[in-house]
């Protein structure tokens, strides 16, 4: 035969082969979502060598052959969150998703049979069921496995991913069932049969785009992954790049709160890093400059001792370890091969099965981390970064301290009415404290673990935070329409060897009040101590009362001034606006000078609350827990300063800890407050606040000029004196 004629022949198959590749890529070449076949390869290698790569796949594989011992059930949908069908299709997912890797790493079959099993029972299942019976009735989000649609699309961003990772040992009537009455029905429902959630700007949206794009990429439907980036009408209005454009400022801070970014974080990464293997010519990881990656560290910055600060609906427990954020931190080091996330995948004590988990590992394994740098930061809120911030100060100079200053965006409908709150902490412990969520997640004898209904009534009214009231009534009048619409401005952030400070104000939390506050975490060098001034001022175009809560974690230890106890009947503050929550224990009015409050933490140490007062301020001790009666509520304490029929008023006052108290070896140090002077002035644009601490004269210098980027100098005392920046400090003994 003619080698020629042979030659052209070899050509065509083989072109038709290269063809035949193409057309069916998606099907040629699974897994190719998070988990890649050039990852398996290398995650195979690594699992029969020593190491925590193979202790992590050790200790998965034990887990789930025990459940692959017992029979597999895939329940009729009956409870809510935190139920025994809703949790049992939470793990069913975690399940499929764990067998599909044991199955890609050591290729025993029994691994992918399970799998299908399973996805061949919801094959039954699925085509059954309407919507969730457990639906709120005014859900318009509601699923059908699971009581919302956003725990069903979590639910297909795992499913896919495991069915993804065990295709090639499926068979091609397996596939086919499995395709067409589950994994497409369920996308279409998330999609097609609820548009509204579908193309919404939020963490629901977030997840529903993810699993819908990933499906089209694992199912070959180009069209869902377009839709899933563009929204439906591929308009550009929604969808997951619309997401990543709006929800995140330019730096990385998501506008529902550290604990919806960590939330949300899985969809955004697991999705990304689908998009990247499958389009690696999008180059998402570029997209805006890098906003994954931003949003990954924020998330991390977002924390302290481990847990994330608790603004908006937040689960206090929640911290750096839950497993979103494991991903992204393997991710981030993937990415950067920056020791510092090494540091905080070690203090999270998981490593994933994946291309990125597997570097962590190793880089682990050969002792490359090092300290992750927390900072003092303003975080821009909105996504220009110009709707507020919320703002980090830290210090190490008395131990790890940290002060949260939110003069931050409303939040969308997990937002708090709490403009310009703060929190506080010290030595691993909370001091100052946010309520967070009312809500017993996934606890289903309390209200079917959804939240409360005290997180409308209390936890989200602005008396359950640290920050004005006035007249007894929230911000925006607890509308979060009108609060979304308005946010406060940060006037000026800065951080120096003195420490940390900013300032924020905002003009339509109350028709003509404007309120403004000033904080700042300060280092007493010579003393090796720090404190916390806080200036909150009111100016208002009528009179009203203005309240002031200060929400402590802690035992009463004692106040300056006299009280009046409550001992044998309590009432409540008030009736609504979450006064009705809030027990009246007691009150006290000081004299002129310095009102003293005193607590002492769990952690051993004493904290005093001083303020400035001129007679005026009455002080009422409040406990939580009044209206409540099925004790929803935590009783955690507090008080508040109130002043009434004021047009302006400024409430100054500075935060000491100080001593320390252990009950095992039975001695107590330094119980008392050492703050024995506070004289306030100003002088031009210049604040001072001359303090006396421990016998030691300072003066506290804040520049609240328009521009403080020039030296201000000033007299004080005889003494020529200035301020570089924001913020000041002189032991006026060294003069």
């Amino acid at each position: 035969m003619n080698p020629q004629f042979l030659l052209s022949k070899l050509k065509l198959l083989t072109l038709t082969i290269f063809t035949l590749v193409l057309s069916y890529g998606v099907q040629a070449s699974h897994p190719s979502l998070v988990i890649t076949q050039s990852d398996v390869l290398e995650m195979r290698k690594a699992v029969i060598e020593q190491g925590s790569f193979a202790t992590a796949y050790g200790k998965l594989k034990a887990k789930v052959d025990l459940q692959m011992a017992l029979p597999i059930e895939v329940p009729v949908p009956k409870d809510g969150g935190g139920g025994y069908t809703h949790e049992r299709h939470k793990k069913n997912y975690q399940l499929m998703y764990d067998a599909g890797i044991l199955f890609q790493l050591n290729q025993d079959k029994t691994y992918a049979d399970y799998v299908r099993d399973m996805l061949l029972a919801y094959v039954q299942l699925y085509p059954t069921l309407d919507l969730h019976p457990a639906r709120k009735v005014k859900s318009q989000n509601p699923g059908k496995l699971f009581w919302q649609s956003l725990n069903e699309a979590v639910w297909l961003v795992h499913t896919i991913q495991a069915y993804d990772l065990v295709y090639g040992a499926l068979s091609a009537q397996d596939i086919d069932s499995i395709e067409t009455k589950l994994l497409k029905p369920v996308a279409l429902f998330l999609s097609q049969g609820q548009p509204s959630t579908f193309n919404k700007v939020h963490n629901h949206g977030t997840w529903a785009t993810a699993g819908v794009g990933m499906a089209g990429y694992v199912m070959d439907e180009p069209e869902w992954v377009e839709k899933a980036l563009y929204d439906l009408e591929k308009s550009g209005k929604g969808g997951f790049l619309r997401q990543l454009d709006e929800l995140f400022s330019p730096q990385g801070y998501y506008n529902e709160g550290p604990y919806y970014q960590r939330y949300a974080l899985l969809p955004f990464v697991t999705f990304a890093k689908a998009i990247d293997n499958n389009d690696p010519q999008r180059k998402i990881f570029e997209y805006r400059d890098g906003i994954l990656l931003k949003a990954i560290d924020t998330t991390i910055q977002l924390s302290y001792d481990g847990l994330f600060f608790p603004i908006n609906d937040a689960i206090k427990s929640k911290g750096i370890d839950t497993i979103e954020l494991v991903h992204g931190v393997a991710l981030a080091y993937s990415l950067t091969e920056d020791p510092g996330y090494l540091d905080i995948a070690r203090h999270q004590d998981h490593i994933i099965l994946s291309g990125d988990g597997l570097k962590v590992a190793q880089a682990l394994d050969k002792g490359l981390a090092e300290p992750y740098q927390f900072e003092s930061v303003a975080f821009g809120d909105g996504s220009d970064g110009k709707q507020g911030a919320l703002v980090i100060m830290r210090s190490q100079l008395a131990g790890d301290q940290a002060l949260l200053f939110k003069p931050a965006a409303q939040g969308l409908g997990h937002g708090h009415f709490d403009k310009l709150t703060w929190q506080f902490y010290d030595q691993g412990k909370e001091i100052v404290s946010d309520y967070g969520a009312a809500r017993f997640l996934n606890v289903e004898a309390k209200f079917g673990g959804r939240y409360l209904p005290e997180n409308e009534s209390y936890a989200k009214q602005t008396v359950a935070h640290n920050t004005v009231v006035v007249d007894e009534t929230s911000h925006f009048n607890g509308d979060v329409e009108v609060g979304n619409l308005n946010a406060p401005t940060l006037n000026y952030f800065d951080t120096n060897q003195f420490g940390t400070i900013a300032n924020g104000d905002i003009s339509s939390a109350y028709p003509g009040v404007k309120l403004e506050r000033t904080l700042a975490l300060i280092n007493l060098a010579e003393l090796e101590k720090t404190i916390v001034l806080d200036l909150f001022d009111v100016r208002a175009s009528a009179e009203h009362q203005l309240d002031l809560p200060l929400h402590y974690l802690g035992q009463l230890i004692g106040t300056n001034f006299e009280l009046s106890v409550n001992t044998e009947q309590l009432s409540a503050l008030g009736s609504n606006n979450g006064y009705q929550h809030l027990w009246l224990k007691g009150r006290g009015q000081p004299e002129q000078g310095l009102a003293k409050v005193s607590w002492l933490n769990e952690n051993g140490r004493f904290y005093t609350h001083t303020s400035l007062v001129k007679g005026n301020e009455e002080f009422l001790f409040t406990q939580i827990g009044a209206n409540d009666p099925y004790f929803n509520l935590r009783n955690e304490q507090g008080f508040i300063r109130r002043v009434k029929d004021k047009k302006q008023h400024q409430f100054i006052s500075i935060l000491e800890p100080h001593g320390e108290y252990n009950p095992g070896k039975e001695y107590t140090l330094e119980a008392e407050s050492k703050l024995t002077g506070l004289v306030h002035g100003e002088q031009g644009d210049l604040t001072l606040i001359k303090i006396t601490m421990a016998g030691m004269p300072y003066l506290i210098v804040v520049n609240q000029s328009a521009d403080a980027s020039t030296q201000h100098s000033f007299q004080y005392q005889d003494k020529s004196l200035s301020v570089n920046g924001r913020l000041a400090v002189y032991a006026l003994n060294n003069f």
